[in-house]
Formats: C-alpha cells, sequence, structure tokens
C-alpha cells in the first residue's frame, strides 16, 4: 500500500504521437486485423482524413462519436481520427441489445455513429431511427464503399488540424457491470497518455500485442495505447476463438497480450496449445474477473514468460498487480498496490479502517494517477463512487469487500451488494468458493445468496462438475460445510451445465439470483 506519486509525464497527444511514428517507422505494422494490417505512414493519413472529415461534417472539440462494431482498420481509423479532431470517441458494445444500445446514444447524444454491419440488423435499423448521422463499415471487416467516400472527403485538407488538450474528453466507456444501468465513464486525453506512457509493461517498437477482447473494452484500449505508444504493433482479433489465437500467437510471434480468466481457461484446454509456439510471449496479463488459484497453477505450469494479473476498475483510482511466479505462496490474492497508488479499506460506515490489522474485511478504495474524470452526466453517481479524505482529495469506492494479509497483499471476497447477510452475520462468497474449488470434483462453483424464512437469506452454492466426474450435491454440501464455522454453512448444493457470464467473462451473480428472489416476491404476494 504506497503513497501516490505526483504524475510529471510530458503530455504529447496521441494523434501527434502516431505522426512521428509515421516518418519513423513509416513501413513499420502499425496494426492488423485478421488478414488486414497497415503501416504507421498509410495508418497516420487515414486518421488525418478521418479527423478533417468529421470537422467538415460539424464534429468539432467536445462532441461525440459513437462506434458499434468488431475490431477493424476502419473502427482504428475511427477511433484515432475522433480523437485526433478533438471528439471524444464512445465505443459501444457490440453484443448489448439494440434498446440498450439505443440508451446509451441518446445518454451520450452522438452526432456521429460509425456501424458495423456484422452487429445485425437489429442494431441497424435502431441506428437509423437515432439523431446521429450513422457512417456504415463493409462487412467481414472492409472497410465498405460508404465509409471510404465518408472519408475521402477529409483527403487533400490544407488545415492543420486543432490541438488536443490534456483535459480533453478522450473517450466515454459504458460499463459492463453486472448490476444496474450502464453508467459512461469519461477518460480524459491526459490521463490516457499518462497511462499509455506507463513502466513496468516492457513495450517497445518491437512489441507485437495480440488483442482478442472487444474493441469498447479497457481490456482492449489500455494495452493498445501503451504498444501505441511506444511504436509496436497491435494485432487485434474480431472474435476470440481458442484455435485461431494460438494460430495468430505463433505465426506472429505474438510478445505482450491481455486476455480475460476465462480465456485462459479456453486457450490452456485447447488441443492445439502444446505444439504451439508461444516462446516470444514476454508478459501476459490477466484482468476483467478474478481468477482462480488452480487456473494460475496451470498457467505457471504451461504458458511461457512473465504473467501477471491486473485488479482495477475501468473508472481507475484502484490498481492492485500480482506476479505469481514471484510470489506462488500469494496465488489466492490480486497482489499489492501498484506503485504510486494508495489502496485501503473502509468500514460499513465509511471509515477508514487502521492499516496493518489481518483478517479484517471491508470496502476497498483507493486512489492513483489514472481515474476517471466523472461519470458522464451523472452526478448522483459520481457521488455514490467517490471518498474523500481529510484533505479533500477523491479516491474511488469499489464496492468489493477485500483484506489485506500481513504483506500487503488483497484478497477479494465479494461484491458489496452480493455480500450474504445470515442471521445478521456477513458470509463472504469467496471464503465458502474456496473450499468449494480445493474438492477433486469440482471444475467452478459459485455461491449466491437466497431467501431463507428462518435466516433472512442462506447460502447456496451452484456447481460445475469436472468432466466425466459425478457428484452427489448432498455429499459435496457435507464435505462443505465440515471444513467452515457453524455460520457459513451452505444449505445446499445445486449442479450446473453452465453460469452465466458477461461478454468479458465475468460470473453474473445477479442473473443467477434472480429466480429464486423472484419466486420468493411472488410467494410474498399471494394472499
Amino acid at each position: 500500500m504506497t503513497a501516490m506519486a505526483p504524475d510529471k509525464t510530458e503530455f504529447i497527444p496521441f494523434h501527434a504521437t502516431i505522426a512521428a511514428h509515421a516518418v519513423a517507422g513509416a513501413d513499420s505494422i502499425a496494426f492488423r486485423v485478421e488478414e488486414r494490417e497497415v503501416d504507421w505512414q498509410t495508418f497516420h493519413g487515414r486518421m488525418v482524413q478521418v479527423a478533417h472529415a468529421m470537422l467538415r461534417s460539424g464534429v468539432g472539440p467536445g462532441d461525440r462519436v459513437a462506434i458499434i462494431g468488431l475490431a477493424s482498420l476502419a473502427y482504428l481509423e475511427c477511433l484515432f481520427g475522433t480523437i485526433a479532431a478533438r471528439a471524444c470517441v464512445v465505443p459501444l458494445p457490440a453484443s448489448a441489445s439494440a434498446s440498450a444500445l439505443e440508451t446509451m446514444l441518446l445518454d451520450c447524444g452522438a452526432k456521429l455513429l460509425f456501424l458495423d454491419p456484422d452487429t445485425g440488423p437489429a442494431i441497424a435499423d435502431m441506428a437509423m431511427r437515432g439523431a446521429a448521422h450513422v457512417v456504415p463499415f463493409g462487412h467481414a471487416g472492409a472497410d465498405g464503399e460508404a465509409y471510404t467516400q465518408w472519408r475521402s472527403r477529409g483527403a487533400d485538407s490544407g488545415c492543420g488540424l486543432p490541438a488536443a488538450q490534456p483535459q480533453d474528453p478522450f473517450n466515454i466507456i459504458y460499463s459492463s457491470g453486472t448490476t444496474g444501468v450502464p453508467k459512461g465513464i469519461v477518460h480524459l486525453h491526459g490521463m490516457r497518455r499518462n497511462q499509455a506512457a506507463r513502466q513496468g509493461f516492457g513495450f517497445s517498437s518491437t512489441s507485437r500485442t495480440l488483442l482478442s477482447t472487444p474493441m469498447y473494452s479497457n481490456t482492449t484500449i489500455t494495452p493498445m495505447l501503451g504498444t501505441l505508444a511506444n511504436g509496436g504493433s497491435c494485432i487485434l482479433m474480431r472474435k476470440f476463438d481458442a484455435g485461431r489465437y494460438l494460430a495468430l500467437a505463433s505465426a506472429h510471434r505474438a510478445t505482450h497480450t491481455m486476455l480475460v480468466p476465462v480465456q485462459y481457461k479456453r486457450i490452456l484446454a485447447h488441443p492445439d496449445f502444446a505444439a504451439c509456439d508461444l516462446s516470444a510471449m514476454e508478459l501476459s496479463q490477466s484482468t476483467g474477473a478474478p481468477m482462480d488459484v488452480a487456473l494460475k497453477r496451470d498457467i505457471l505450469q504451461r504458458w511461457p514468460g512473465r504473467f501477471v494479473e491486473g485488479y482495477g476498475l475501468t473508472e481507475g483510482g484502484i490498481s492492485c498487480f500480482l506476479e505469481p511466479r514471484l510470489h506462488p505462496d500469494k496465488l489466492h490474492t490480486v497482489g499489492r498496490a501498484a506503485h504510486g497508488t494508495e489502496v485501503f479499506l473502509v468500514d460499513e460506515s465509511g471509515q477508514r479502517l487502521p492499516p496493518g490489522q489481518q483478517d479484517v474485511a471491508g470496502e476497498v478504495v483507493g486512489r492513483s494517477p489514472f481515474m476517471m474524470a466523472g461519470y458522464h452526466n451523472r452526478p448522483d453517481a459520481d457521488a455514490e463512487i467517490r471518498w474523500y479524505d481529510r484533505e479533500g482529495r477523491v479516491h474511488h469506492r469499489t464496492g468489493d469487500i477485500g483484506r489485506f494479509d500481513a504483506d500487503g497483499f488483497l484478497s477479494l471476497l465479494d461484491r458489496r451488494k452480493d455480500v450474504i447477510i445470515s442471521g445478521g452475520n456477513n458470509i463472504y462468497a469467496a471464503d465458502l468458493e474456496a473450499v468449494l474449488a480445493r474438492h477433486p470434483g469440482v471444475l467452478e462453483a459459485a455461491v449466491i445468496g437466497v431467501p431463507s424464512a428462518d435466516w433472512g437469506e442462506t447460502p447456496l452454492a451452484l456447481v460445475l462438475a469436472r468432466p466425466g466426474v459425478s457428484i452427489d450435491p448432498d455429499a459435496l454440501r457435507e464435505w462443505a460445510n465440515a471444513q467452515v464455522g457453524r455460520t457459513q454453512r451452505l444449505s445446499a448444493v445445486e449442479l450446473r451445465q453452465e453460469l452465466p457470464r458477461t461478454a468479458l467473462g465475468k460470473l453474473s451473480k445477479k442473473e443467477l439470483r434472480a429466480p429464486y428472489w423472484r419466486c420468493a416476491d411472488e410467494s410474498a404476494a399471494k394472499p
């Protein structure tokens, strides 16, 4: 838990960085998406065209430009062209429903929308009914005639681009959390630039970063900006497939990657993994969801290179890292606070807990140089996430319950909203899930709180069995309950074939709980 270091990084706009790469490494590959690639000089020219076309279309500094689509070279041109025009890019989740996307578009007030037709007819119909001017891309990652013609409006412009400022809104990312209505997270250009200059990830001009998470995700944007800032190459997948990922990593000698835990599981389980050459991999990162201990051990045994697990928020403020190879006895944790980051716990009343208290649980709160400006048009949400110290400095509340050990390593126990309160006792799902994970027949387990007439709510385990293994739910419940405290005991174990997840692989406990509480509400409503 270190003190936050002041940020002294010189502000260099991203379009200026790309312009410099276009001179110094003109023929070097900037981006590759599936079978298409573009060098820095060509990419710079197209980015400038996009920026001028926007300006001629009436998009100015601070205006919002939305993109709905899968990774493509056109998507990347529009993302950085928006920033070069001093507008704010809004990458929207292509996996969301048309109605949810319509809500986000109305909320951000986008003047211009770039649309990938591969997102489907329902989204296309919604977009055409909206207020924003729509420019469609081609199918299967192609530029498409409509986009190419629109971009050509910015050709042969003798005018310079507006000078970007650190306080310019860089992007609005809509939260993909498992509860509530998505909120628009605003990041500033200066923060993103400082984030891209962050040390410790080993990016250089020879880096080849393979990314397979969606374009709207911070899991993709953050390492992409770090690679770009250092003049490396980014290889992006339109859609994740474990076999295709392995083929790309081997063929292009990928040096860096960022994946979510479920992707690591699928890659390691793929029949081609053993024969795939990942020897060029220098740094592999995991984020987006907690990773279980068994998977970390598997990565250490089979995945080459440095491996880092990151814990944080898209909103910023919290940043913890665990290097399992350096700390094999801490695999149950998410590591320690990153350099320049302050992380601590607060109690239920919001009071800061004294440092050094072991096994005392509280909500994780933190502050770092890499924090959002706030939520777009949501002062209520700003007030909910912000925690102020005596000097009036803003920190972010995570909503996660955790505890520190004697060495300052943080273990996550549950979401604050997911804590099971049974008979007045707080029960943390992570404690019970860790016990279940030790059973040889359990592949994965999720513990949720379900209604109880006697206790208010009680813990229920939803379990996936390992392939070919038969589990007796009652026997498993008795086995687990023999290893926990009396107030932690499971009321039941249910076997499942799968567990619901978000597009980024995060377990949706809200979806798991809903049927049980809906039935309880319906029963209570009956006369």
